[in-house]
């Protein structure tokens, strides 16, 4: 029997480090901020943008997934219920607030915000799922919140008080939130592969976004023809949909999902270096103060006492 060739070997291996895909995903993630933001900050409307991200990303996953989709596509149609899910969820609700909330927002809090994302996870997972939690878990939760409003309301605790913020970093929370029951329903995914998987998701999310998107586009907004508009399409298509969504449901398969949602941590800190870098943007007080509070609760929630979790 001839033996697998190297890439064959590299590919196999990599697809079994968890750790290493869940960089892939945090890195790719935040590229969707920075070129998400750049791009609607240049007249891309961001019901078009998801549409288009998820359509372009079934078009080039489905030449590679049609094998396996030919013998499994009842698998997928009998689990219909959290198909849609996966899709309406992860796919088109989550990435559509992202760009909404980026119209009004800054990258960098989109990427801080995301960083909420695994806590969320957590608290969902405990009573969907009966995942036990214990009082460290509950504390690095609480700390990671304060973090999240230090940044919604930008360190201002008149702003908190008069609960005054931008309506960008709602649509980002609203989407962590969506994003987090996509981790817990891909725990009931179907036994298809990766790839058939991928097509479904993405397929579905089309679907959900058409009837959006037409409105969209009738009422003035349509997708400009620029070369802006087709890089971004094309980057946010293969980078943040098809590798960042393969990566990550690996991940989730390898790990869980609450342990999975370490693939966020990283998120805010390469956003806001590169928001500062390529977008210019200001980093605040209050950007530093909540990414403190928000890695350093999830990491107190996730650190090891001595004796045991």
């Amino acid at each position: 029997m001839q033996r697998p060739g190297f890439v064959a070997r590299a590919s196999g291996f990599l697809f079994n480090q968890p750790y290493f895909l869940l960089f892939l995903v945090a890195l790719f993630w935040s590229g969707n901020a920075i070129i998400g933001r750049a791009a609607i900050e240049r007249g891309m409307p961001p019901i078009g943008l998801s549409f288009w991200r998820w359509f372009l990303a079934f078009l080039i996953v489905l030449p590679f997934a049609w094998r396996h989709l030919r013998v499994e596509w009842r698998s997928m149609l009998g689990a219909w219920p959290v198909m849609l899910g996966l899709g309406t969820l992860g796919g088109a609700s989550f990435n559509l607030c992202m760009y909404i909330g980026l119209q009004t927002t800054q990258a960098i809090n989109a990427g801080l915000l995301q960083a909420f994302i695994p806590v969320t996870i957590l608290m969902l997972a405990i009573p969907i799922l009966g995942e036990r939690t214990s009082l460290r878990q509950v504390s690095g939760m609480a700390v990671a919140f304060a973090g999240v409003l230090a940044i919604i309301f930008q360190g201002d605790l008149g702003r908190m008080l008069g609960l005054s913020f931008t309506r960008g970093d709602v649509w980002i929370v609203v989407g962590v939130v969506l994003n987090a029951f996509y981790s817990i329903v891909l725990k009931w995914k179907p036994a298809v592969h990766p790839l058939s998987l991928l097509a479904g998701i993405f397929g579905v999310s089309s679907v959900a976004l058409l009837v959006p998107y037409l409105i969209e586009s009738l009422n003035g907004r349509p997708v400009p023809l620029t070369e802006v508009s087709v890089g971004a399409i094309l980057y946010v298509a293969l980078f943040p949909a098809v590798a960042a969504y393969f990566c990550y449901n690996r991940g989730i398969e390898l790990l869980g999902p609450s342990r999975a949602g370490v693939a966020i941590y990283l998120v805010p800190m390469m956003v806001s270096l590169l928001a500062v870098g390529l977008l210019g943007e200001p980093f605040h007080l209050y950007h530093a103060l909540g990414m403190a509070l928000i890695l350093g609760g999830l990491a107190f929630a996730e650190a090891r006492r001595g004796g045991g979790k």
